[in-house]
């Protein structure tokens, strides 16, 4: 009888702070406008729905960053160091990471997501397809502050890439989650994340580039409504999170390209005037109200390697799809 892979170690520097949770959502919905910080999309259902968003025919980021890989992945071999530390940041099913282990071989894969439930159950599934490699899942809220604990120093330390490069992987074009301030802080942390290996480390990053609207529209308000019921979930979440009330049915998915600020917004419209309670507080919605849920930012390349430089990272290389719709960065540290 074959043996079981023993599943990989897991630490959780996300330890869920309700009452900082709860303070957090009660001053975004008390704003105005009043708004909900992306990261409560993602508890187990929601990861589910958006790795279902990404097989949407109208969603073009993940198969053209796949594409792109497929393409270009022997070139990025040759400047991103085999045997890494692969750092995964937002890994989710961690399949675009599995995807690249052949091309770019690290020594090390830590796979970091704020749903804690979900990576642990695609991570020890992984194991059990690449036995050989070592794996680590870090549960962290890494949009408040990206930085390697104790513990994750440790784990490295005693294992067989104690001194090899760090290679911080963010696909998918996550970065444009954050206005442009916020993604130079998180770049100047991951920048010192990668410092703090071996040489030769470096930032290999997706990063979705400016188009006409009637592509980009459409790739956050599908036809199916998937996306849709993405971002309604956010409430049901913010129900469990906050003891709200919200009714998922009486919101609208909005998604819309504010060319001004160069970024996608989300919103749910209330359909209704409705008031939405939770202990201690409440709000009053009005018909056609609107709760901004997320942003994602479209850059041109020179401003995004412009501000990886401003982060620290040495100069920069990109590949890019023959339309020139999505680019995948790579910047050494």
């Amino acid at each position: 009888m074959p043996t079981q892979t023993p599943a990989p170690p897991f630490i959780q520097l996300h330890h869920e702070d309700r009452a900082a949770l709860r303070a957090e959502l009660v001053a975004g919905l008390l704003a105005t406008p009043a708004h909900i910080a992306p990261k409560f999309l993602y508890d187990a259902l929601g990861s589910r729905l958006f790795d279902a968003i990404t097989e949407l025919p109208e969603y073009y980021p993940t198969r053209t960053e796949a594409s792109i890989f497929q393409q270009h992945g022997a070139d990025m071999a040759r400047v991103v160091p085999g045997g890494s530390i692969l750092l995964d940041l937002g890994a989710g099913s961690c399949a675009k990471a599995a995807r690249l282990f052949p091309v770019l071989r690290p020594a090390a894969y830590v796979a970091i997501d704020i749903s804690v439930d979900y990576l642990r159950d695609t991570l020890q599934q992984l194991q059990q397809q690449h036995p050989a490699l070592a794996m680590l899942g870090l549960g962290m809220d890494f949009s408040s502050r990206f930085a390697l604990g104790a513990e994750v120093a440790d784990w490295l330390a005693d294992g067989p890439a104690a001194q090899a490069p760090r290679v911080v992987f963010y696909p998918g074009s996550s970065i444009g989650n954050f206005n442009p301030a916020e993604a130079l802080a998180l770049l100047r942390q991951a920048h010192a994340v990668c410092r703090s290996g071996g040489a030769g480390g470096g930032l290999l990053i997706g990063v979705d580039r400016v188009k006409p609207r009637a592509v980009l529209e459409p790739a956050y308000d599908d036809a199916l409504g998937v996306t849709a019921a993405f971002n309604r979930n956010l409430l049901l979440n913010v129900n469990r999170v906050l003891g709200a009330d919200f009714a998922p049915a009486a919101w609208r998915h909005v998604g819309l390209f504010n060319e001004q600020a160069s970024r996608i917004e989300m919103h749910l419209q209330a359909t209704a005037e409705q008031t939405v309670r939770w202990p201690g507080g409440q709000r009053v919605f009005a018909a056609g109200e609107r709760l901004h849920t997320e942003n994602s930012y479209k850059w041109q390349p020179e401003d995004f390697e412009a501000v990886l430089q401003d982060a620290g990272f040495g100069p920069a290389r990109h590949w890019s799809d023959p339309q020139g719709w999505f680019s995948v960065f790579w910047a050494p540290a």
